[in-house]
């Protein structure tokens, strides 16, 4: 296990402009009007294909607390051979492994027709945004060695749609 090499808070106090524009770009893929829980199903994948230990369990989280079942949660790294997903899910899951893995393939074209087929233009550009929005977000985390368990979840109030980035506390789990 390495240890962290700085706190999440400090990136916010270091760097607020930073911050604050990769804050803004993930409240625009929020307020698209995308479904909250396949946000967070794509934010989930994608911070597990990065090993971000941190966002994975964030995500997990804040998927429970919008209501996505725990057995849905715990197969997003195995979607494709589960069951609990729909189509349009499934879309997502795979252009969200795609973009996030855009150096392997440069995104295929047969994932994007797949893609197509689920989202409209203007919506497949606000999920392209909330995926890079998530990959900039486990790169930070990874790179500073965020610890996992560290932030407080903030979930939106009733019938606001902005997606919030945690915050952090100096709590670890445990300790009241």
């Amino acid at each position: 296990m390495s240890h962290a090499r700085s706190e999440y808070s400090d990136f916010m106090k270091l760097t607020p402009d930073a911050y604050e524009a990769v804050q803004t770009l993930g409240k625009v893929a929020a307020k698209a009007g995308l479904d909250k829980q396949l946000l967070e199903l794509i934010k989930l994948r994608a911070s597990q294909i990065n090993g971000c230990a941190f966002c994975v369990q964030y995500h997990i989280l804040q998927g429970e607390s919008l209501g996505i079942p725990v057995d849905k949660l715990n197969l997003v790294v195995v979607w494709r051979e589960a069951p609990q997903f729909s189509a349009r899910e499934r879309a997502a899951l795979a252009w969200t492994e795609a973009v996030t893995l855009v150096h392997v393939d440069h995104v295929p074209d047969d994932v994007y027709e797949m893609v197509r087929q689920h989202f409209d233009e203007k919506e497949l550009v606000d999920l392209t945004a909330a995926i890079v929005v998530i990959n900039g977000w486990n790169r930070i985390a990874i790179a500073f060695r965020t610890v996992p368990g560290t932030f407080q979840l903030v979930t939106p109030a009733a019938g606001d749609r902005e997606a919030s980035a945690p915050t952090t506390s100096r709590r670890r789990p445990g300790e009241e």
